[in-house]
């Protein structure tokens, strides 16, 4: 039976919007981080089948299939294609996924999946030149922003502000000591950002941590969706740039050319949920993929979900029974950013370093998505 393993992943620094990356274009950065990828790797860019990149705002600079744009800035050959996917905010993982079927159907033995996205150049919803959703759709469903779909999460599963801040503090103490620990040095490949006068800066440390965040400073914040809310600017996911990739093989292509894998995938799946509150899905997702995969949560060592908001996280921790001290133990979306399209190859490049470094098994990765969706994926470290 054919296995997908992951011999390599790298990401960029995430950077604030109108931050470090500012001047840098989505193209060029997710050129930058497959060059990288390969570079670690230490394989030909003639053997890749197929490079997947997830971006949510395909337009401008993202227009025009930005997966094959950044492979031919990155020097791949042109007989490499490339293709970009919108799963929101799972699309990078959902690049995995399709990178990960195409292998295990025997039509390919080597993909790159990843995703970029530049928030800064690319405002959210640019894409979408204003339009409004179609009645039909308004007519089944309300359709709402996120932020009201967080507040009502909050309020079904009783979360408080002081709850919700008290999450969001944690995040940034646990990625400001992954940051000063150089828990995420392996796993970035520095940026080059030009400046004036034919300079560059070298960026190579995620920008968004908050050093001295407390919930004093957070509980001083207006919310930004609900006057009566409990959704701040300090509770949810800040906007970023950002990119990052895996190198995908069948384990026996891997074992030819010599190489070790890192991980092998061991399960997959994405759902539908309820398209108002639209948040929920990881906790079916991550339902599901258990099953599939055989396991329990307590088998599971490290879980990322992604910190779209605050609540998301503490719900999925309600409902799965997970334990805190396991889920996102290097920071999240609140802290670190949340650069949409490359977001959850982001975290799974993250998931397999925490892996290394607590010598853990099992890991699982969960990501909420716009209209209502959640992928989930769980891995095995491979020593």
């Amino acid at each position: 039976m054919r296995e997908v393993v992951i011999v390599e992943g790298v990401r960029s620094p995430v950077g604030r919007r109108k931050g470090k990356l500012n001047e840098m274009r989505p193209d060029d950065l997710a050129a930058v981080v497959l060059e990288g990828l390969m570079k670690r790797a230490g394989i030909d860019k003639a053997l890749v089948e197929d490079i997947i990149l997830g971006c949510v705002s395909q337009s401008g600079e993202q227009g025009g299939n930005i997966a094959r744009t950044a492979a031919l800035i990155a020097g791949f050959p042109d007989f490499v294609p490339g293709v970009t996917i919108d799963r929101q905010c799972g699309s990078s993982q959902q690049a995995v996924h399709f990178g990960a079927q195409a292998i295990l159907a025997g039509d390919m033995d080597i993909v790159i999946a990843g995703g970029v996205e530049s928030m800064t150049r690319v405002p959210m919803f640019s894409n979408m030149q204003g339009a409004q959703p179609s009645g039909k759709l308004t007519d089944q469903y309300e359709i709402i922003n996120q932020g009201l779909s967080a507040e009502r999460i909050a309020e079904q599963w009783g979360f408080s502000r002081q709850q919700l801040d008290a999450y969001a503090v944690k995040s940034h103490e646990r990625a400001q000591n992954a940051i000063e620990s150089g828990h995420y040095d392996k796993e970035i490949v520095s940026i080059e950002v030009p400046e004036e006068h034919s300079s560059f800066q070298k960026v190579a440390t995620d920008e968004g941590p908050r050093p001295g965040t407390t919930e004093e400073v957070l509980a001083g914040l207006k919310p930004a969706f609900d006057e009566q809310g409990v959704i701040t600017a300090g509770n949810a996911s800040q906007m970023s740039d950002g990119a990052s990739a895996v190198l995908l093989m069948s384990n026996e292509k891997a074992q030819e050319l010599g190489l070790k894998p890192k991980a092998r995938i061991l399960a997959r799946t994405v759902v539908g949920s309820d398209p108002t509150l639209m948040l929920t899905g990881p906790i079916e997702a991550t339902k599901k993929v258990l099953a599939k995969a055989g396991l329990s949560i307590e088998e599971i060592d490290r879980y990322e979900v992604n910190e779209a908001f605050a609540p998301v996280p503490l719900a999925w921790l309600s409902d799965i029974g997970g334990d805190p001290d396991k889920l996102n133990v290097n920071g999240g979306a609140i802290a670190l950013g949340h650069p949409l399209g490359a977001t959850g190859t982001k975290l799974l490049v993250s998931l397999i370093h925490e892996l290394e470094r607590s010598n853990s098994r099992y890991g699982l990765l969960a990501i909420c998505e716009g209209m209502g969706m959640a992928n989930a994926t769980i891995i095995e470290r491979l020593s």
